[in-house]
């Protein structure tokens, strides 16, 4: 893979032109992409800015993030041809971070359950994920070093784990959603996916002008909580075998390590996740449903037509309870520093036909967390499978950092 980092490190030092590490990726997308399919379109002639800290990385948006200079079809015959006027605010903060836009990659149908014809890179006889199946898939396979994706129930997360690629979903709102196509205003959050914790972290910095997000050269040991989600049932042994891998790996490294339960009306919030996502598709999709029904992607529209008995008084009881979650899970962060969890159930499953199974990524994005994918193991058929760390609301610098930690912890 492609190293953030290392680029901007060389680019620093005048040892790599911005312009020959643009030609790197091209190279590499040219070398690759007929065997992934990661991208619905790219410019093959992009060149580097002039400044800015991402100068000379190349970035791949994910196809339902509105592009002035790239179509935007959202993964659907609806929108085929569909060329915004503007870029939205997260292509913008890239372009005035120094980043070149390098293409858009590939989405499941609007960032929902129909999959793309993306393999994974690790094992073409497998799926990379979704619903940012191209960003993961292009990061993994060497091709970029950096992509954004979305998650609504576990997009970002359980693909950059499918992948063998660190991600962060930030806190909820940290990166705008405003020309992104819109699943669940509730829910909806902007990500990013990179080589390792260090690469999310530089492009997450840049991009928000944060430097407070920017990893110290030391990374104190923290007080970490297992928490296995058992609500959300049992995972397959390489999901449970990454877990443990972890979590004694950074006990080896000198971190606190104990197992949490969560409190029941965090597992009750996992139970009506799809309450919120569900009712807020109804409106977010009013137009296509209505209008364009027979050509809406087979699976989303099932399950438009499962869920349109739902009333605003089961939505209003479900926010309920989430509200009062978010509150149990910030008490919970008064015993540890972060969490530590299962990205996915296992490996990414065998053919195109699903993505993979969302149901330990949810809770998070429900809770608007921050959350970071760390590559941990490799199972049979050469498959990645990583953890998620979790942080408190707003502290992306605290969940980069603990995720550096056991990053590091598991490379010795």
């Amino acid at each position: 893979m492609i190293s953030l980092v290392d680029l901007q490190q060389r680019i620093a030092k005048g040892s790599l032109s911005p312009d020959a590490a643009i030609a790197q990726s091209q190279e590499a997308i040219a070398a690759h992409e007929p065997r992934v399919g990661a991208f619905v379109c790219r410019d093959a002639r992009a060149r580097a800015q002039t400044d800015g800290p991402l100068r000379g990385i190349t970035v791949g948006i994910k196809d339902i993030i509105d592009t002035a200079d790239f179509p935007t079809e959202m993964g659907s015959q609806i929108y085929r041809g569909h060329r915004p006027r503007a870029d939205a605010p997260v292509v913008m903060a890239l372009k005035l971070a120094g980043a070149t836009i390098v293409g858009k990659t590939t989405t499941t149908a609007f960032a929902a359950n129909d999959p793309t014809a993306t393999l994974n890179p690790h094992n073409s006889a497998h799926t990379p994920g979704g619903s940012s199946s191209g960003s993961a898939a292009a990061v993994g396979a060497g091709m970029i070093p950096l992509a954004l994706g979305t998650q609504t129930g576990g997009s970002v997360i359980r693909p950059a784990s499918f992948c063998g690629v660190a991600a962060i979903k930030p806190s909820y709102r940290l990166l705008p959603t405003v020309g992104v196509k819109c699943f669940s205003w509730s829910l909806d959050t902007v990500g990013l996916f990179a080589a390792g914790v260090r690469d999310v972290a530089a492009g997450l910095a840049a991009m928000t002008n944060r430097p407070e997000l920017l990893l110290p050269a030391n990374v104190a040991a923290p007080r970490i909580g297992v928490v296995t989600q058992d609500f959300a049932g049992a995972p397959e042994p390489a999901g449970a075998g990454a877990l443990q891998k972890a979590a004694r790996a950074a006990g080896q490294a000198g971190a606190s390590v104990r197992e949490l339960a969560m409190p029941e009306i965090v597992a009750e919030a996992w139970r009506i996740h799809p309450v919120i996502q569900d009712f807020d598709a109804h409106r977010s999709f009013a137009w296509e449903y209505r209008e364009n029904y027979e050509a809406m992607p087979p699976l989303l529209r099932g399950r438009l037509d499962e869920s349109r008995g739902m009333t605003p008084a089961d939505y209003d009881a479900a926010n309920d309870v989430a509200a009062r979650a978010r509150l149990a899970l910030a008490a919970v962060f008064d015993e540890v520093d972060v969490l530590l969890t299962l990205s996915a159930p296992g490996a990414a499953p065998k053919g195109l036909a699903s993505t993979g199974d969302p149901r330990y990524n949810r809770l998070w994005t429900l809770m608007g967390v921050p959350c970071v994918n760390v590559p941990t193991l490799v199972a049979d058929g050469g498959l990645p499978v990583g953890v998620t760390v979790v942080a408190p609301f707003g502290a992306d610098a605290r969940a980069l950092a603990a995720a550096s930690f056991v990053e590091a912890a598991l490379a010795k």
